[in-house]
């Protein structure tokens, strides 16, 4: 009997042009030297967020993940029609009875004054949408003590709201937490351990950043033309060239997550492989619109571990004759894919494919698709048969 599914590995090939959709604190092209070369780099927290977005609207679920509960759950209680006054001390108190340690909002050009019931946690709650309701409603039938409660106004004040009840709520999951994992220490039991791991996405050859010198027009200078310059210079970091993207997900963890539901999996996880292909962030993307589809997608399931393929390109990809990274590259990872499943064998590997704009047949990468979504159909009836298949 064959080992069951235990990852699905999907590697992403992608020409993007002149971008910048990852910047670091000085607004410069984040970068990294590997293989003795400065590669363009993008954090896997912009893009694994830019899959996120597209993967809530995917599954039709959302997650909201803030140091504001307290506020949103305030905006709520004014959609009611609560006096605003009482809807901010009932956000206060929700906020404070998170069981996070919190400080209070300071007031605007005054860093010494605070505002009374603008609770801030000190960690970032990350709950579903739905959570924001569920509050509101916790408040709704507490409504009579909160209008006799005093204001939050410092953090040692406690809430007249149940504790017990605001954490319950903030334990709360969905398909997008079951996915991608929740950090919250501060909660009993709040912590869910991810079952996507999402490396950073780099370019596949060497890259130089390019410094873009512009400048604005005033509109009205340049009518009247009675002055010379123009109303504003500035200059920008951008950078182009092909990314090779990887990310797994570890099914076993996915299961325990959403209480062994193969349905709920299959869902989840068609979301996610889509997403993964499809997204991407969305820095200076006004000044860019650097809208590219992926060149190659190949997905594999294994029973036995991950395997990235990002070593294929520790030797960086050089252009082919006639220019261009993207062929280099497809050609370079079939080679690195055949050489690393021949080393380890194919025992584990249940089920492999690609799809993609290549013309040549990548045999290395397994069953050529002439669509990502047959790729991904085809990869999860592997990974996850029915009961009527399996």
């Amino acid at each position: 009997m064959p080992a069951p599914a235990r990852f699905i590995d999907i590697h992403v090939l992608q020409s993007v042009p002149f971008a910048n959709l990852n910047r670091d604190d000085t607004n410069s092209v984040k970068t990294v030297l590997y293989g003795n070369t400065l590669r363009t780099r993008v954090s896997s927290q912009s893009w694994k967020r830019a899959v996120r977005n597209v993967f809530e609207d995917h599954i039709g679920e959302a997650a909201l993940r803030t140091r504001r509960i307290g506020e949103r759950v305030t905006r709520e209680l004014e959609h009611r029609d609560w006096p605003t006054p009482l809807a901010q001390r009932a956000g206060g108190h929700v906020a404070a009875a998170s069981g996070i340690k919190f400080e209070l909002a300071k007031t605007p050009g005054d860093a010494k004054q605070t505002i009374p019931n603008k609770v801030l946690t000190n960690a970032l709650v990350y709950v579903p949408e739905s959570a924001v309701t569920e509050l509101a409603d916790l408040a709704e039938q507490h409504r009579d003590v909160l209008e006799q409660a005093k204001d939050i106004k410092k953090p040692a004040d406690k809430s007249i709201l149940p504790t017990t009840e605001v954490e319950s709520v903030l334990r709360a999951r969905n398909g997008v937490i079951n996915l991608f994992g929740r950090m919250l220490a501060e909660i009993d039991d709040a912590g869910v351990d991810g079952a996507v791991q999402v490396a950073h996405a780099m370019t596949t050859h060497e890259t130089d950043v390019e410094l873009d010198y512009f400048s604005a027009v005033d509109d009205i200078t340049a009518l009247w033309n009675d002055a010379s310059g123009s109303g504003h210079m500035g200059h920008a970091e951008f950078s182009a060239g092909t990314f090779y993207r990887y990310a797994t997900l570890d099914l076993r963890d996915l299961m325990d997550n959403i209480g062994g539901d193969p349905a709920a999996a299959r869902e989840l996880s068609t979301a996610f492989l889509t997403s993964f292909i499809t997204s991407l962030p969305q820095a200076k993307k006004n000044s860019t619109a650097p809208h590219t589809i992926p060149d190659l997608v190949h997905v594999s399931v294994r029973a036995d571990r991950p395997l990235s393929y990002a070593a294929a390109f520790e030797k960086p990809v050089r252009a082919g004759r006639d220019g261009g990274f993207a062929d280099a590259s497809r050609t370079q990872l079939a080679a690195y894919a055949h050489a690393a499943n021949t080393l380890l064998g194919t025992r584990s590997v249940i089920a492999s494919g690609w799809a993609g704009l290549d013309t040549d047949d990548l045999t290395a990468l397994g069953t050529r698709h002439d669509s990502f979504d047959g790729l991904i159909t085809t990869a999860l009836h592997a990974a996850l048969p029915t009961e009527a298949t399996a």
